[in-house]
């Protein structure tokens, strides 16, 4: 499997007016529903994901397997507003590894929304499910929240023994509204629901296990809602952590 690391520099006015114009923009801000929509008109099927939104001065961040050449020809096709919004006109590309070695250490850092599905199909905070819904006051606040949430990274990465991490912290944790989709339908339509969940950052050190289980880690991304901007693990090198 080949990796590109895809840039996007997106204009924040035109990509705010164009979620606001369209009914996409959630209670809080998170853009995650709006760049979907984009980068699915922009790309169709070709749409790189996971990706992440690092906001107006670092820019959107995703994994592909195109090659900048086919990035570029979907990307001539959008219309202007889309393009205007996502900086079609700015797209880059490198080539990004995919060959790693066993026992590998990186540097990490992953947006997640720890979330698990629940009986009767729904989702469900993690930290809920773990104490049993007792609130994060009571059940012992934000040190407990990391504890738990970190223990649900651990299992992500653990599958297909991808990957394991040597240490992690929470760096940042909110609960958001999210946009996704209804499963009613209202004329011929779902519309977008706002969502409350958990939004967790851990940056931290991973060490590899098997090498073609964690380049679809990679490729998959880590935990739900990867397609609206969680769960892209970013790497860099273990020394500068």
């Amino acid at each position: 499997m080949t990796f590109q690391l895809m840039r996007l520099q997106p204009d924040s006015i035109a990509l705010a007016a164009w979620a606001t114009r369209h009914g996409v923009l959630s209670p809080d801000g998170d853009y995650g529903y709006a760049l979907h929509g984009l980068l699915s008109a922009a790309f169709g099927e070709q749409t790189p994901k996971p990706f992440r939104y690092l906001g107006n001065k670092q820019g959107l961040l995703a994994y592909t397997s195109e090659s900048l050449e086919t990035l570029r020809l979907h990307a001539s096709l959008a219309t202007p507003d889309v393009a205007r919004a996502l900086g079609l006109n700015e797209l880059d590309t490198r080539p990004f590894p995919s060959e790693w070695k066993e026992g590998q250490a990186l540097g990490f850092e992953v947006r997640v929304r720890p979330v698990i599905r629940a009986k009767d199909g729904r989702e469900r905070d993690a930290f809920l499910h773990a104490v049993d819904a007792i609130s994060a006051v009571e059940g012992g606040g934000i040190a407990q929240r990391a504890v738990i949430y970190g223990d649900w990274l651990a299992k992500q990465f653990a599958v297909d023994e991808a990957a394991k991490i040597i240490q992690a912290q929470m760096e940042g944790f909110r609960l958001t509204r999210v946009l996704r989709k209804a499963s009613t339908v209202e004329n011929g339509k779902r519309k977008p629901l706002a969502v409350t969940g958990p939004d967790a950052v851990f940056k931290g050190q991973l060490q590899v296990g098997n090498p073609d289980a964690f380049v679809r880690l990679l490729a998959r991304g880590v935990g739900r809602h990867r397609a609206f901007g969680f769960g892209m693990l970013l790497l860099k090198p273990a020394l500068s952590c």
